[in-house]
């Protein structure tokens, strides 16, 4: 089994891609097969074994359409899409100089000299030239009993062009069965150029959603130098092999993921990380492709290339989700599916109510009636409403470091009511650190420099914690006798003086004790769910340290924040209960449970939602991955797990809290777009259609101009791609 985008050529609506999807879902082998029209792009999953890329693309192009099953960079695949766009845009400019005058004689000047013979002149160019391609698609379709948007077009054009032709050429006919001869070039050139105009003011706006996705490509640089026998050799970052060594020079973006092996510098990694600060990268440390090298310069390693870098892997998910389709647009391909085949009835029926109603021109009437019905009822407006709005939501999350992973999760999103947090790495940082220390009368700066070069030498979790708090002590001191007892702690001499770091109760076998302030603050940090680490000098106490993972900058607003949109918070984690209930009163968090297994955090879940609640999950260990898989929603930490990012429905590049509200909102705005959308596209047939048929006309007189109906559903179009494009701001 294998699945893949695979670009999709000739499409024109909705319909059109509807159409596609379901030739290629009926063929045999083939999975899954999704046609996206926004981004003509099609996502299937077939056995290789049984139909062949080549055989699919032959049922396609038997429809009228065609696969690029070559594969393609998407640099290639922009320029093509460019083209296609300059293309559309020059025949639109051209078809609008030839309709101008057509249409200026045609409602103005309709009986000057040879008017019929030069609007014919001007509008066989502007059916037969540059509106072509509406005649060989539909003829394509028919051929295999399909219709869409093309054939109303056709239709409705050609049948207009025909009838005027026949009346320039053969004017006594009519004349002669005392009717009024009328042409009507006027209005199939005039359609062709408005259906045109939006086809390509939606191919501009389109393009503007694709924008964030093209950022995110334009952080990997495409040449880079690699060393290769001590010479610097010029390459295409596409053309670079795993354990190849790569030189960075000052300035430079990273191309690829790798680990340093010579050389030091600050790396600018905020679009990763979120951090504006620069991080040091020295031997051994890792770096990012589409990070900025600062001032130094260095060599790395090549680990990991093409595809399976990090950003390769954001980029991808970006654009995997903009192809997806959200529940709603389901329902909307189905409606697209009926909808071409109904108005094709529609406008048969209106023609035989006009042509028998016995009124003068009846026919004539019923014909134009007819051709404004199939005009005005373009679906391409209900087949924009909800991908173009997708799109657009899932390039705005992406700028902000948000990953929506499908166009489903923009739909669950506006239900969430509860939100179940983990506490490790999601409310606190993940990493153990000295949050305060409390030091006896004796205390020195010696003393400082000591406790850092022993913790330097011990392998143990926290001594790095406070190893780091004393960065700035001097790390040369000389230590002797270092000795580490497992659980117990570590000790050295220093001097004449004897140095033990680790728990009081070890301590006490030296007959250290611990009194005074530093009891009184050991008990507290105790209550409170901290580590505690005791030093003594000799048989003196002289310090305690604090140590806890800090609850993240950004966690308690958000948490506020979350509150106050009406969501209800929880927390679950593996920790000890005083450690939880103390980041939950830090937090204001009104629910938590401690000491939570993998499965009671998932019991916990399935319980919340017994209760009728849509729950989020946020989370980015391994332990987290079971309940996230149960959530409606489920988020994870940019910086965990890639289990869980693999699970999660949505990932927080910067693994800050503060993004779930902006993520929530994103949904919510999302799918109030959606409906905006489907609504002004419902609306706009319902109420179009029945006008183009003449409802009006008994009561008013109105007609409805067949030119005008094509304005009209190109504005439509138009009017929905902008909207959606309202979430980028």
């Amino acid at each position: 089994m294998k699945k893949k985008e695979i670009p999709v050529t000739g499409m024109s609506c909705a319909a059109c891609a509807l159409s596609v999807e379901k030739t290629l879902s009926n063929s045999p082998g083939v999975k899954s097969a999704s046609v996206n029209y926004a981004n003509h792009v099609a996502l299937l999953e077939w056995e290789e074994d049984v139909v062949s890329l080549e055989k699919l693309q032959e049922d396609v192009q038997s429809t009228g359409y065609d696969l690029m099953i070559e594969d393609i960079l998407q640099e290639d695949l922009e320029k093509m899409q460019l083209e296609a766009y300059q293309k559309l845009k020059k025949k639109t400019i051209y078809a609008g100089i030839l309709a101008l005058p057509v249409f200026l004689i045609g409602m103005f000047w309709m009986h000057m000299p040879f008017g019929n013979y030069i609007m014919w002149a001007l509008s066989t160019p502007v059916l037969l030239v540059l509106g072509r391609q509406f005649f060989i698609q539909a003829w394509k379709l028919a051929g295999n009993r399909q219709a869409n948007m093309d054939t109303l077009v056709a239709l409705s054009t050609g049948i207009a062009y025909i009838y005027s032709s026949f009346n320039t050429f053969f004017p006594e006919y009519l004349a002669s069965k005392g009717l009024e001869v009328h042409v009507y070039f006027e209005a199939a050139s005039v359609i062709i150029f408005f259906i045109l105009l939006g086809k390509t003011l939606e191919s501009g706006a389109k393009a503007g959603t694709g924008a964030a996705l093209k950022k995110l490509m334009d952080l990997q640089p495409t040449d880079l130098i690699v060393l290769k026998d001590g010479k610097e050799i010029s390459m295409k970052t596409s053309e670079v092999k795993k354990g190849e060594v790569i030189l960075i020079k000052p300035g430079q973006k990273i191309p690829l993921d790798g680990k340093v092996l010579e050389g030091s510098s600050y790396v600018n990694e905020s679009m990763l990380t979120g951090e504006p600060l620069p991080a040091l990268k020295e031997k051994d440390t890792q770096v990012f492709a589409g990070t900025i090298n600062s001032s130094g310069s260095f060599t790395f390693i090549a680990e990991q290339i093409g595809s399976d870098t990090f950003l390769a892997q954001i980029i991808q998910r970006v654009k995997a989700a903009q192809g997806s389709k959200a529940p709603i647009q389901k329902m909307v391909d189905k409606v697209a599916g009926i909808f071409v085949p109904v108005v094709l009835a529609i406008g048969i029926i209106t023609f035989f109510i006009w042509g028998f109603s016995g009124i003068e021109d009846s026919w004539l009437r019923g014909m134009l009636a007819l051709i404004t019905v199939w005009v005005i009822a373009c679906p391409c407006a209900l087949g924009l409403a909800t991908p173009t709005a997708i799109m657009a939501a899932m390039g705005k999350g992406a700028e902000m470091g948000i990953l929506i992973k499908d166009a489903e999760s923009l739909e669950k999103g506006k239900t969430i009511d509860t939100l179940i947090l983990d506490k490790t790495g999601t409310i606190t940082e993940g990493n153990p650190k000295v949050i305060d220390a409390i030091f006896g009368e004796s205390w020195n700066e010696t003393d400082a420099s000591v406790v850092k070069a022993i913790e330097s030498k011990s392998e143990h979790p926290l001594a790095k914690a406070i190893s780091g708090y004393f960065e700035k002590s001097d790390p040369k001191i000389n230590i002797t006798d270092f000795q580490s007892e497992t659980g117990k702690g570590v000790s050295a001499k220093s001097g004449n003086d004897l140095y033990r770091i680790g728990t009081m109760k070890w301590l006490s076998s030296f007959k250290v004790e611990l009194t005074g302030p530093l009891q009184v603050q050991s008990n507290k940090a105790l209550e409170e769910g901290a580590i505690v680490v005791f030093v003594a000098k000799n048989t003196e106490l002289v310090a305690i340290f604090k140590i806890a993972d800090p609850i993240k900058t950004t966690s308690i607003k958000a948490i506020t924040e979350l509150k106050q949109m009406g969501i209800a918070i929880h927390m679950l984690t593996g920790d000890q209960n005083k450690t939880a209930a103390w980041v939950a009163k830090e937090t204001g968090i009104d629910h938590f449970k401690a000491e939570m297994l993998p499965q009671d955090k998932a019991a916990y879940l399935k319980n919340l939602q017994a209760q009728g609640k849509h729950v989020a999950m946020a989370g980015d260990g391994i332990n987290d991955s079971e309940a996230l898989s149960l959530a409606d929603l489920s988020i994870a930490m940019g910086k965990g797990t890639d289990i869980a990012m693999e699970v999660a429905e949505v990932t927080l590049v910067h693994s800050d809290l503060s993004q779930i509200p902006k993520t929530l909102h994103l949904t919510k705005k999302t799918v109030s777009i959606i409906r905006q959308n489907l609504f002004w596209a419902f609306i706009y047939n319902i109420i179009g259609i029945p006008v183009a048929a003449g409802i009006l006309y008994p009561t008013f007189g109105f007609l409805l101009n067949p030119m005008i109906a094509g304005a009209a559903m190109a504005l439509s179009s138009v009017s929905v791609v902008t909207n959606s494009l309202r979430l980028r701001k």
